[in-house]
């Protein structure tokens, strides 16, 4: 069902939701039995979600589903619109026995509606508020195909019954739809839970339990020197480590606003004792009363604390997957209290070290901005005065306009306390994920009664500006596994340099060797499997290790180094020191 009207909804939405319909009528027509619940137009695409009953249903039958398809598309049928009394589409979708159409009709009359529109493709009707194609001609043969199964609970409540949801793909051509399963295989060879997996950062155990990863040796490399980079970034802008503990009163919550928020998202701990605790789900009420702690003056703001911590969120368990939603989230946090004059210049600041950050990884020219503001029918949703609202608003747009971020106003995607800027990117299948934001917050320095000293002795309450940079460790991993494809940035590079022996005879040179680059400050393993050289440098490539050599007799008589680089063929002859010196400063300079 669609809530848009035809001049709201592109052409290729319309097409897709009408695909959408041939789906569910080629679903009817194979498997009678079926009930059919939903069926939206998405992004590159349309599902729908459909109960088979005891009837199954797999990746093969899909094929039998899209030749249906076709075949109705190809008889240029027409898409008619109408509409039914809602007792009488009641009473239908009951006989019908379809407890999904019938939920949904009922839940309309409830709201008040006094009739129901459907659309008819063919023999096939179906609930539908449109819009369609006015004939299936105008859907080119080759532009669309199912893509996979999955499950879906009704209406995404995991207490609901698990329905199977098909994916299609579409496209206005058969070139778009190609380029486009090309981007997927592409991305498929980079989806960082296989290559996690082969590249050996991190791990799941069912013992330990679903969403909560472990970080190999190898991943933690990864993270710290994120973490070493992200934290000399920030101390240049005033920024100072502080640490939290992972538990606190349900108080400290219920204060902040964010037991509220996300009373069903936390985690409760308690003890045979009497301790009765919740787990962090996020950091920024802590820091309040760090701030709190002591008396604070004019002169003393701003003030900036940052820290990278564990935060725990009780996800859906059917929600939770891979790197990109997981319970234990280690995030990259920063908060700033301070005047607000000091408010404009501060948010510019840590825009620039977004940016910064960013272009590094060659990610910058990927993303827009979102001004995220909070959603004007609805203010019960959010904490603090409409007045402080409306000019955290105004400065973020101003922040916007004289920074040339062209923000795109976002309305409902405010934060709790206060309205923000979400820097969006794309993923490596297109697909946009928010990492880093800058979020304005008059509320939260108000509910806990923090206050500094102002120049004339009256007590104010500070500003409390959020803050994160490359947001979740976890996410932002996913991120760059996809983004490199698994060949890490020297600087990134949990191996940077492999030593592949030629025979045992050669270890002693290889050791040497190992040495040396290790007290320059260089990441090296020496590779002494009882292996063919062949498969010792199939498996460093596969590695996508940045720097390889292989040590023979040749090699360890010669006067310089034998590298060969990521990526070549062929390789080359450099000094050691030379060598060295390249290397250290591709990583000081975060070279890409």
């Amino acid at each position: 069902m669609s809530e848009k009207k035809h001049n709201e909804v592109s052409n290729i939405e319309i097409k897709r939701h009408s695909l959408a319909h041939l789906l569910a009528a080629a679903v009817l027509e194979i498997y009678p039995n079926a009930k059919l619940a939903i069926g939206p137009a998405i992004d590159n695409g349309f599902y729908y979600d459909i109960d088979f009953g005891e009837q199954k249903i797999n990746d093969a039958d899909l094929k039998a589903l899209e030749k249906k398809m076709a075949h109705f598309a190809k008889q240029n049928l027409e898409f008619k619109g109408g509409e039914e009394k809602i007792d009488v589409a009641l009473s239908t979708a009951e006989t019908d026995n379809n407890p999904y159409k019938t939920e949904l009709i009922a839940e309309l009359k409830n709201q008040g509606a006094k009739s129901v529109s459907y659309y008819t493709v063919g023999k096939f009707t179906d609930l539908c508020r449109g819009p369609h194609v006015a004939n299936t001609k105008e859907i080119k043969t080759g532009s669309f195909k199912l893509y996979k199964l999955a499950g879906a609970y009704w209406r995404g409540d995991e207490k609901n019954k698990m329905l199977t949801r098909i994916y299609g793909l579409a496209f206005d051509t058969k070139e778009e739809l190609d380029e486009y399963l090309k981007m997927i295989s592409e991305a498929e060879k980079r989806d960082h839970r296989k290559l996690g997996k082969e590249l050996d950062l991190f791990c799941f155990s069912d013992l330990v339990g679903p969403g909560l990863p472990l970080y190999t040796p190898k991943g933690m490399v990864i993270i710290e020197e994120l973490k070493k980079h992200i934290e000399a970034v920030c101390r240049r802008y005033g920024f100072e480590k502080v640490m939290t503990p992972h538990l606190a009163k349900i108080d400290l919550y219920e204060l902040s606003g964010h037991a509220k928020k996300f009373s069903e998202e936390l985690f409760h701990v308690s003890s045979d004792k009497g301790h009765d605790f919740v787990i962090k789900p996020v950091q920024c009420p802590h820091h309040t009363q760090i701030y709190a702690s002591r008396p604070r003056s004019y002169r003393d703001l701003p003030i900036r604390y940052m820290e990278s911590e564990k935060q725990y969120r009780a996800e859906k368990t059917g929600e939770v997957g891979g790197l990109s939603r997981v319970y234990a989230i280690t995030v990259e946090d920063g908060h700033t209290f301070c005047r607000i004059d000091q408010v404009k210049e501060e948010i510019k600041n840590l825009i620039n070290i977004i940016r910064g950050f960013y272009s590094a990884l060659g990610l910058w020219d990927k993303h827009w901005v979102s001004l995220s503001v909070r959603d004007y029918a609805h203010p019960e949703k959010y904490i603090g005065d409409v007045a402080d609202w409306d000019l955290c608003e105004k400065m973020l747009t101003e922040i916007s306009d004289e920074m040339g971020l062209g923000a795109k106003r976002q309305e409902g995607e405010a934060a709790l306390y206060g309205p923000k800027l979400d820097f969006m990117f794309r993923d490596s299948l297109g697909k946009e994920i928010q990492i880093p934001t800058v979020q304005i917050d008059f509320a939260t320095p108000k509910r806990f009664d923090l206050t500094y000293t102002d120049k004339d002795g009256s007590a104010k309450n500070p500003v409390m500006v959020h803050r994160a940079i490359l947001g979740s460790y976890e996410r932002f991993l996913a991120l760059l596994i996809e983004h490199f494809a698994g060949a890490f940035p020297l600087w990134l590079a949990p191996v940077q340099i492999k030593i592949v022996s030629v025979a045992e005879t050669h270890l002693p040179a290889c050791i040497k060797l190992a040495e040396e680059f290790k007290n320059a400050g260089l990441r090296v393993e020496i590779d002494d499997a009882n292996e063919t050289v062949g498969n010792k440098i199939r498996k460093a490539v596969a590695e996508k290790i940045p720097y390889m050599l292989v040590i023979g007799d040749k090699e360890a008589a010669a006067p310089t180094l034998s590298v060969r680089d990521r990526g070549a063929q062929e390789a080359r002859e450099i000094s050691k020191d030379d060598f060295i010196a390249e290397a250290l400063d591709k990583i000081k300079n975060k070279k890409i």
